[in-house]
């Protein structure tokens, strides 16, 4: 089975001798760390001291994201807390695939984001250089104020306002160079012949007879791929604040180049903030974020990989035809894969798409009856996407005959435009009750939250016409309309979609503490949607959580080595409204047949599903425990919880006649997290630091629709009793060496078997190999991920250095299989495949006639284990006394490398893959997450 390198071992050692992902980098003195206890934290609705808080919350800096080079902050959290999966796609202005302990619904794993009070799907329009704080929120007394949105766990982004004093500019800048780090196997020319007339002779088939015409060796990655891809942030800040005012501006730019030729993405960002005292006991405030993208044309490696290596990528040859784009050969899979490089080149900028953001908000906030505060509060998120693309007419050289054919058979050049809009408007109603009396502390807030969205969007397609006048249309950004003199009007086709989803809630919260030193907090939230039917429209979630300050004890109150220690547990039951519909209760009606009518052809139209009057949302029964500590004059920290999550009355859409939806069925996530850390200082000038975080995950489905109930996403399975994506297939136990094996092993159902096929295992023991004999291959989920960060600070030179790492999960390789009749180019472990008796027992022959050993398999299970060196930096800040001649507060210069290497057992350009809640960690041969080298200066005025 699988095989575990030293180093993951040699790695879990040393992060038991600490590592705080919380922990600020280089702490000056006791001071600073007494201060981080008692730092406020984002709660949702509100703010808390740490301290006071019964539950799991991680807070990261800005500046922990705002100096690395990537365009979504949540990007750079990889690695940075206990219990948060990040997976990052590595295309530009992609959006990682989040996960906070695990997966825990079939609908959905991403958090819910909530930026300066709103809610939001992904936070892609905000500069990291605008960010004050991002807080993690992972337990059910941090989320139950959230209801039916707290499942999936919640990030909560504050970003950077104006502060009392002068006026303030920052100006940053950084620019880095990418290259790839890891790449797939595949093999060359000679390899490639050698195999693939080998597969012809073991089909009976006569060697390929063209390899003198098809005589390069190309790899088709180098041909495509963008060498020195150029990725540039800027970003300018200017706040200034008084007693009455502060205010603040930002603008930020960002261009980048993907991994492959021709993927530019543009981003400008502007931020503003202004918050005005009244009087002293009235405040108001507005602000506005923005942000406007030129999206890029995403590309993929799937074809380069493919692509048969024997070929040039044009014809050189002199003749009518020189310069002309080479096809591939017609026998060698021309007719399943275009030329990579035709693909790229020739349709490089041909789809214009934009993106465009708006969110505006204000607020009013005032205090009366000594205790009391009320804020209302009002936010507007307009999303627009635009978007016009146009498929080019061009011909490629058929070496085989000496003659010329439309690249990808296509005769008519084509336009496609689309436009959608999504907007919401969200309003909070706040009432803040906070006293403190004896040893008494309690703060109580209530509120009313509506939430009204809409979307729109239209798409539409249209061709040329052979017969207009004006003959194809033009590869010319001017005329890509559908509306164009050069399309035919009788191909044009349009569609829309659209929905509305209302949403109101009521809800509340209560912290109080005794004596500072026991805590009790509790939430309560009542949601109705109308995304369910009539009549079943609302629900509760709610949580409770206690802690107990132990050091506060007399008991250990003067003890020199526990400076701090906190117990706490909490149990609480949220919910989830990732659905795939927004009408339950009204379904539409689609095309389900046809019916002749007076010699006439028409659509019969059947409901989508039937209406669910009982469906209401899923429920998360959660609970947690654990501790928080600090020793040695905390120096040392140590941090460990226990989680435990179960989902009931998941939201099924079940396949049947007809199709319907109900709330049957129960998944389970549950492990520990800890973190740990080091923070110390040496003399006056050198201080240094050493955080991390390790955190397992279990998952399980506990019971489905029905005893024996299955379904089927790809390679993984739903079912009863196995981990949630699990890989599903048969067992491979070697290759048949001989006729002789065959005979003596279980007779195969499934195939026709010779020698050098695979052997599978007969799980079921009844003699035969049959579909009853498939089971668990392989889990998605690590066994545990770790991350750690080193640093140290010596009179303004500093260095840090962040890893990460995941073990004991496996992957499932969806590329280089042979999982096609056509001859694709193959994996260069192809080359240790079976010959004859003794000569290999894993890759099975070169036989691409059969599909026998295309079934799933634990042959395509590969080992998703892997260490990264996520992060390093050098850099210095310029002591005041240098720079202050210049009018400069500060100034920081930076050198740093993002991906600097990986460690792995997949072959692919990555080892890391997300998807959805029911299947991810499939590698379809990936797309780089680069290796990007960066120089940054950040300056104060």
């Amino acid at each position: 089975m699988k095989q575990r390198d030293l180093k993951y071992s040699c790695l879990i050692a040393v992060l038991y001798f600490g590592m705080n992902v919380n922990a600020q980098v280089t702490p000056q003195d006791s001071t600073v760390k007494e201060k981080k206890i008692e730092e406020v934290v984002m709660i949702g609705y509100g703010t808390a001291k740490k301290r006071d808080l019964t539950g799991s919350i991680a807070k990261v800096d800005g500046s922990e994201v705002a100096d690395k080079p990537a365009a979504n902050p949540v990007n750079s959290l990889q690695g940075k807390v206990a219990g948060l999966s990040v997976v990052n796609s590595g295309q530009p202005g992609s959006q990682a695939d989040v996960r906070i302990r695990g997966t825990v619904t079939i609908n959905g794993v991403n958090p819910v984001y909530i930026v300066d009070g709103v809610f939001a799907n992904n936070i892609d329009f905000l500069n990291p250089a605008d960010i004050e704080s991002m807080e993690i929120l992972k337990d059910p007394s941090s989320l139950a104020i959230f209801g039916s949105r707290g499942a999936n766990g919640a990030i909560i982004v504050t970003t950077k306002r104006g502060k009392t004093g002068r006026t303030t500019i920052n100006l940053s800048s950084s620019i880095g160079i990418k290259s790839l780090d890891n790449r797939p196997d595949i093999t060359n020319a000679e390899q490639f012949r050698t195999l693939y007339n080998e597969d012809l002779v073991n089909q009976g088939l006569p060697a390929y007879n063209m390899f003198n015409i098809f005589n390069a060796d190309i790899n088709w990655v180098d041909e495509i791929r963008q060498k020195g891809g150029i990725i540039q942030q800027h970003s300018v800040t200017i706040s200034n604040g008084s007693e009455k005012n502060r205010v603040s501006f930002s603008f930020g730019y960002q261009k980048e180049e993907g991994s492959i030729k021709y993927e530019d993405y543009e981003r400008f960002t502007m931020k503003f903030n202004d918050d005005l005292k009244i009087s002293k006991s009235l405040r108001a405030g507005f602000g506005l974020t923005g942000s406007y993208g030129k999206l890029p044309q995403l590309r993929n490696f799937t074809s380069s990989l493919n692509a048969t290596p024997v070929v040039a990528p044009v014809n050189l040859n002199p003749g009518d035809h020189y310069g002309l784009y080479n096809s591939l050969p017609q026998q060698i899979g021309a007719a399943q894969i275009g030329n990579p490089l035709a693909l790229v080149e020739g349709h490089r900028y041909t789809q214009l798409n934009k993106d465009f953001q708006f969110n505006p908000n204000a607020y009013l906030e005032f205090d009366f009856f000594d205790h009391f505060t009320f804020r209302s509060s009002y936010f507007l998120t307009y999303r627009n996407g635009t978007g016009r693309g146009y498929e080019p007419i061009f011909n490629v050289y058929i070496p085989e005959t000496n003659s010329v054919s439309p690249y990808s058979g296509r005769l008519l050049s084509t336009v496609n435009q689309f436009e959608n809009r999504d907007v919401s408007f969200q309003q909070n109603q706040l009432l803040t009750y906070k006293n403190k009396f004896g040893v008494h502390d309690l703060t109580v807030m209530a509120g009313f939250e509506t939430i009204n969205r809409e979307y729109n969007s239209m798409t539409g397609n249209a061709k040329s016409s052979l017969s207009n006048p004006l003959g194809q249309m033009p590869n010319n950004p001017r005329f890509w309309y559908l509306n164009s003199d050069f399309v035919d009007p009788a191909t044009r086709t349009a569609n829309s979609s659209q929905y509305k989803q209302r949403q109101v809630s009521y809800f509340g919260r209560m912290l109080y503490s005794y004596d500072s030193k026991y805590m009790l907090n509790a939430s309560l939230r009542n949601d109705g949607s109308s995304m369910l039917a009539p009549g079943n429209r609302f629900d509760w979630f709610w949580s409770v959580g206690a802690a107990w300050e132990v050091t506060k004890e007399d008991f250990l109150r003067s003890n020199n080595i526990i400076n701090y220690l906190k117990v706490k547990g909490s149990y609480g039951d949220l919910g989830n409204q990732f659905t795939p519909y927004s009408y339950f209760g009204y379904p539409v009606y689609v095309e389900g047949g046809t019916g002749v009518f007076n010699g006439n052809l028409y659509p019969a139209f059947i409901k989508q599903y039937e209406e669910a009057d009982d469906l209401t949302w899923e429920h998360l029964k959660s609970y947690e425990f654990g501790f928080e500590s600090m020793f040695l004059d905390r120096r040392l920290s140590l941090d460990a919880t226990y989680y435990n999550k179960k989902t009931e009355d998941l939201l099924n859409y079940v396949i049947g006649n007809p199709n319907f939806f109900m709330n049957a069925g129960s998944i389970e996530a549950k492990g520990f997290e800890f973190t740990a850390g080091w923070k110390d200082k040496i003399g006056e000038n050198f201080t240094y630091f050493f955080n991390g975080n390790l955190t397992t995950t279990k998952t399980k489905v506990l019971n489905t629709l029905e005893d024996g109930y299955q379904t089927f996403y790809g390679p993984a399975i739903y079912k009863e009793g196995l981990p949630v994506g699990a890989f599903y297939g048969y067992v491979v136990d070697g290759l048949y060496q001989s006729y002789a094996d065959i005979l003596g092993s279980p007779a195969s159902t499934i195939g026709d078997v010779a020698p050098g096929d695979f052997k599978y295992r007969d799980i079921n023991g009844d003699g035969k190999i049959t579909p009853d004999d498939r089971t668990m291959i392989g889990n998605p989920t690590p066994d545990f991920t770790y991350g750690f960060s080193i640093g140290a600070d010596y009179k303004g030179i500093f260095v840090n250095a962040d890893f990460y790492g995941v073990y004991g999960n496996e992957v499932f390789r969806d590329w280089g299989n042979g999982s096609s009749f056509a001859p694709f180019n193959y994996r260069t472990e192809r080359m240790d495949r079976w010959t004859g008796p003794g000569t290999s027992n894993w890759e099975p022959r070169s036989y691409s006639a059969s599909a026998y050993n295309r079934e799933y398999s634990t042959y395509m299970i590969e080992d998703g284990s892997f260490f990264r060196v996520r992060n390093v930096q050098i850099g210095y800040n310029f002591g005041k006394d240098l720079i202050s001649r210049y009018g400069l507060e500060g100034l920081k210069l930076y050198f740093n490398v993002q991906n600097l290497k990986t460690w792995d057992h997949v072959n692919g350009f990555t080892p890391e893959f997300g998807g959805s809640a029911t299947q991810f960690g499939v590698n379809t041969s990936g797309y780089p997450n680069p290796r990007i080298t960066s120089f940054g200066i950040s300056a104060t005025f």
